[in-house]
């Protein structure tokens, strides 16, 4: 179990870039909602039952590095890595779909 000395760093920047995606799909999300993001309505349900997949798929990661006698900074980094694959396939996904010029009818 060795430290490395960048890798603080390395998690700030992990940290900020799942932020900035996570920010990014819940506008997306929210202009669906308000049928200015062309979103199927399937999208509502799947926002909440990814949840639960990504939290498990998480702690599941980092309690591998636990179990191999990894440190703190390696479980921390090992969860960041399965938010941050669900974080960017959700913005590669909503980006994709593009905004809805249809009609609006309010």
């Amino acid at each position: 179990m060795d430290y490395q000395p960048i890798s603080p760093v390395s998690l700030a920047l992990q940290a900020t870039r799942i932020g900035f995606e996570a920010q990014s799909v819940i506008a997306m999300r929210l202009a669906g909602m308000a049928g200015l993001w062309a979103t199927p309505p399937s999208e509502f349900t799947l926002m909440v039952a990814e949840k639960a997949q990504a939290v498990v798929e998480a702690a599941e990661a980092a309690t591998v590095a636990a179990l191999s006698g990894r440190g703190p900074d390696a479980m921390l980094e090992a969860s960041m890595v399965e938010i941050g694959r669900h974080t960017s396939g959700n913005l590669e996904r909503l980006s994709r779909m593009g905004p809805a010029w249809g009609p609006v009818f309010w």
